[in-house]
């Protein structure tokens, strides 16, 4: 996979992160965790785009760190959202599905480049 496909991807996981918390109906716990998921699937989204513009293999890896934490904590306000909206359960689970496929992407790639440093 390219890293202009990869952008894309993380583009899109936002938008459809963003397409979910729309459809949302209000309510007090739907308003704090669709603020946190918001705001957690954009930044992994733009940090992927910070870290293919690294200015050393140490500046991508940490770049590629602080993606790894937002991918994960998307994930946490996911599950969240989820447990409280049954009804959307079949569309959270295909934004689980897409954040856990970037977040082995971004875990396998950590490795790689770290494995590569060793040798």
């Amino acid at each position: 996979m390219t890293k202009e496909e990869l952008i894309s991807r993380f583009r899109d996981f936002a938008i459809a992160n963003a397409e979910l918390i729309a459809s949302l109906p209000f309510n007090i716990i739907n308003k704090n965790y669709s603020n946190q998921l918001i705001r957690c699937s954009s930044s992994s989204s733009a940090n992927y785009r910070a870290a293919c513009r690294a200015k050393s293999t140490a500046d991508f890896i940490n770049k590629l760190k602080i993606v790894e934490e937002e991918l994960d904590e998307t994930l946490h306000f996911l599950d969240l959202l989820k447990h409280f909206n049954n009804d959307l359960s079949g569309e959270i689970a295909e934004l689980e599905k897409e954040g856990n496929e970037l977040l082995s992407i971004i875990v396998s790639a950590i490795n790689t480049i770290r494995d590569k440093i060793k040798t």
